[in-house]
């Protein structure tokens, strides 16, 4: 009897799907991480700080330029539903990667295109599609998104957490965040929740 408990303990632990990490900055961490969210087998995202040589940012302080921290997203995926590759191409696709330091009118260290990878694979597989964006020249300038180790990882300020879910109807989440969630609808609508 007590065997058989303990199989299907350890059973239920097999059946569980193993979640990775995966961390990028593509401006925003607003936008960035509304448009994770919806994303089929992503999830726990949170939005933070990551990159720079402070222990323990604020906004105020990332908001300086001279932390070199960037405003990331930090989430789990489940590999079985959702690739690595799917999550760089949506990544590529929804904010302009040949951009240093900006996006649209945000400006500054802090809002630069960036990957943050977890582990060998992560950085081959980055840098490799990087690559070949390049060779194709697919947006018809350099991709500038820089591929760095994963550092700490630094929780941003409870009110920047379901920044869009929260505040919707808020003037930058209309003029800003819809957009870059109708062009995921239209990209990438089979891959949304």
């Amino acid at each position: 009897m007590t065997s058989l408990i303990l199989f299907s303990i350890l059973g239920a632990d097999a059946q569980k799907p193993k979640l990775e990490k995966a961390t990028f900055g593509m401006g925003c961490f607003w936008c960035t991480e509304a448009v994770f969210q919806r994303l089929n087998g992503v999830s726990n995202v949170r939005s933070g700080y990551e990159g720079g040589h402070l222990a323990n940012p604020t906004y105020e302080d990332i908001c300086t330029g001279t932390t070199n921290h960037a405003e990331v997203i930090e989430m789990q995926y489940d590999p079985n539903k959702i690739s690595y590759e799917e999550l760089l191409e949506i990544f590529w696709k929804l904010h302009d990667p040949t951009t240093l330091n900006r996006q649209g009118a945000d400006v500054g260290t802090q809002y630069r295109s960036v990957i943050f990878y977890h582990n060998e694979q992560q950085k081959a597989t980055a840098e490799k599609y990087k690559a070949l964006l390049n060779k194709e020249n697919a947006f018809g300038k350099p991709v500038v998104t820089a591929i760095d180790k994963a550092q700490t990882f630094y929780v941003a300020e409870n009110y920047h957490q379901d920044y869009y879910i929260k505040n919707g109807q808020a003037p930058y989440c209309r003029a800003v965040i819809l957009p870059k969630m109708d062009k995921l609808e239209k990209l990438f609508k089979a891959k949304i929740k």
